[in-house]
Parts: structure tokens; sequence; C-alpha cells
């Protein structure tokens, strides 16, 4: 029975390969980083108010000049359509029909353009190529395809000690050793309803947008040139995108105010707050450890999160420390492995309607009166100020 987030992933371990539940759920190195996401939302308790009359309370919201029907969208994922038949354009379907933002990930399996044809309201994620003729012809591609927003990844310079990942028999490129044929036979299902379907009607998945032109197949040895490190990327690519990108420009990974204010500085439109999901540092704190001091340099900024969420008590404890929207991913890629569309609606469905229920427990009417007074406590969070930069 799926009655919250969390059970989404319960359900899936049962469908997916140990390598595939693996990729989603593992963190670098300890995964302090990952618990941390978890752990800042039981450091907060919050305080209703009562007899206010909340039998017309809404929790739809604005960002970046779209009224949406939640606070929350979908947050950026790789290899979605190998773990759930056409799972981008399925996920893309089901965040347009809800009324909530949905982000396209660079390291997608599925032509940006079709992704765009699905849900015209999608924003794509780009990880930066390393020369600037590919820059600018991914850039070209994205505002040719459609897309109004383009989110950069940040946090990505040296590739991540994802060892739990590699325990569990995933790496990249993707290997078909024998343990992993054992695995993939264990989970008949995934076998025949998501991988044997894709190969039938596309082919051996390519990462579809890691550069104006196809990338490499998932087994392919290019695939780790491909994503190699970026470690020469600098703010001054921030700068020759912006001149470039006419239309939004979002930029994810950040957790120092320092560099939240150098992207308000640098003309982007908004920032999310993120440590990767505790996918990239270790011990890196959540991106909701960073809200207060975020806020306090983002100005116009919209200023987003994403990391841990689960629940609508998360994204109301998130609302009132400062943030403008919430992000989550995992639970989703869970959903489109079970049952694609639909399950990715019913997930969403039920995040809507514990928000809808903490807002009315809490004595509020709508998103716009979240605020710090509803929290008994606030996380510790960064504790930098601008004026000690020496960047």
């Amino acid at each position: 029975m799926l009655l919250n987030l969390d059970d989404y992933e319960i359900a899936a371990r049962r469908r997916l390969p140990r390598p595939l539940h693996g990729y989603i759920a593992g963190a670098a190195e300890s995964a302090s980083g990952f618990r941390d996401n978890r752990t800042v939302f039981d450091e907060m308790r919050l305080v209703p108010r009562v007899l206010r009359g909340v039998e017309e309370r809404s929790i739809s919201h604005r960002l970046l000049g779209h009224k949406w029907e939640a606070p929350f969208g979908i947050a950026p994922m790789g290899i979605v359509a190998l773990m759930g038949f056409d799972g981008d354009v399925a996920t893309a379907r089901a965040a347009a029909k809800a009324g909530i933002p949905y982000v396209l990930s660079g390291s997608s399996l599925t032509p940006m353009e079709r992704v765009f044809d699905a849900n015209p309201d999608a924003w794509f994620q780009a990880y930066l190529p390393g020369e600037e003729e590919r820059i600018t012809a991914l850039v070209d591609r994205v505002r040719a395809a459609g897309f109004a927003t383009l989110m950069l990844t940040a946090d990505t310079a040296v590739l991540a000690n994802r060892e739990n990942n590699l325990r569990a028999g995933f790496s990249t490129p993707l290997k078909l050793t024998p343990r992993m044929i054992w695995d993939f036979g264990l989970r008949l299902r995934w076998v025949f309803g998501t991988f044997a379907r894709t190969l039938i009607s596309s082919g051996m998945p390519h990462f579809e947008n890691s550069y104006a032109e196809r990338g490499a197949p998932i087994m392919s040895k290019r695939v780790a040139r491909d994503f190699g490190r970026k470690d020469h990327l600098n703010w001054e690519h921030i700068r020759l995108i912006r001149d470039l990108w006419p239309g939004r420009l979002v930029l994810k990974g950040l957790l120092s105010p320092r560099d939240v204010a150098k992207a308000r500085d640098f003309g982007c439109d908004g920032v999310m707050l993120s440590n990767h999901g505790g996918r990239q540092l270790d011990h890196a704190i959540s991106g909701t450890r960073a809200i207060a001091a975020a806020r306090e340099e983002a100005g116009e900024m919209a200023l987003m999160v994403d990391g841990g969420f689960r629940r609508g008590t998360d994204i109301v404890k998130a609302l009132a420390l400062g943030a403008d929207f919430v992000f989550v991913g995992r639970p989703f890629l869970f959903a489109v492995s079970l049952g694609g569309e639909g399950a990715v609606t019913q997930a969403i469905g039920i995040l809507k309607n514990e928000l809808r229920r903490d807002l009315g427990l809490l004595g509020l009417r709508e998103i716009s009166e979240v605020d710090e007074t509803i929290l008994l406590s606030r996380p510790n969070s960064v504790a930098v100020t601008c004026e000690t930069e020496r960047d």
C-alpha cells in the first residue's frame, strides 16, 4: 500500500534490479550528507494556530513568474528511462497535468525535444561541457528546443566517490557482468517491462542531452570521458552563458551564501541550494541548513532548495526558513519505476494532499502565510558573510 513517498522506495526495491536501486538510493562515501538531508527536519518543530477558518485554503504558489499548483517540483534526475519505460516523458507528463515544475536532467536518455513536446513548461538542467564551443552549441540546442528556463549544475567539478554504487554493481559506463546479469534475471518484470521494451522501441539507450549532438551509449567507454572532471569551470563560464541565454537562468548546487551573492551579481534569476542528494561531497550540509543565510544574499532571485524532502511538513519548514520553492527527486524516480506516469501522478497527489492538510492544521490559508513564526527553532545554518570573501 502506497500511502506516503517513503513507501515508493520500499516497493521499488522489490521491482528494480539491485544495481539500479543502489544507483538511486546510494550516496557518496559514508552517506553523511545524505542523512543530513533528513536529520535537519527533525531539528525543527511546528507551532500551529487554531480557529482561523481554513476551509478555502490553497497550496498554489508562484515561481519565476509562473503560478504553479503547489510549491514543489520534480528535480532533475539522470537515466530515468532506464528505471521506468519512457520514464522522462512519463514524468514530464505527470508534472504537466499536476501543474508543477519539472526539470529534465542533462544526463537523461531521452532527447530533450521529445520531453519538451510532452511538457512545454519543462526546464532543462545542464552539466556544462568542457569547451566553450560545445557550451555554445548546447545552449543553442536548448533554446531551439523551446525551453524557457535553463538550470546549470555547479557542484560536479570533480567526480564523487560513490563507492556504494560500485558495491551495488552499478558503474559508469554500465558493465554487463555475470553478477549484473544475475541481478537483472531476478527482476523479470523490469527486464521485460522496461529494458526489453526500450531496446525494441528505440535501441540501446544513449545519453541524449549532454551535448548538442547525441552522446554515448550507456555501456560505452566514452561515457566515462563525457562525464569526466570539469574542474576548470569557473564563474566566467556562467557569465558566458548569461550572455548567450535569453531565458531564465538558474544555478544549482550552491550551499555557501558567498556563491548565492555571486549568482545574483552574475545575473542569475534563481538558485537551487543542494548537496546533490548527498551524492557529491560527503558531510556537506543540507540545502535546508543553507536557506537562512542564502536568503539574506538572494535579493530578488528565486531561492529554491532540494534534498531529502518526503513530507508536506518538510516543505512547510523549508518555506518558513525563507525558501521560495522546493524540489523533490528520488521518490518520483521510484514512482516511475513502479507504474510510469500514473504512479508519478499518484505520488504528486499524495504530497499535495499532505501539504494541503498540513496547511490547515497550521491554521494557514495559503502558502504566502508560511513564515518563521510557525517554527519553534531553526537548524544551524552557514555562518559565512560576504564581507569576509577573498575569492
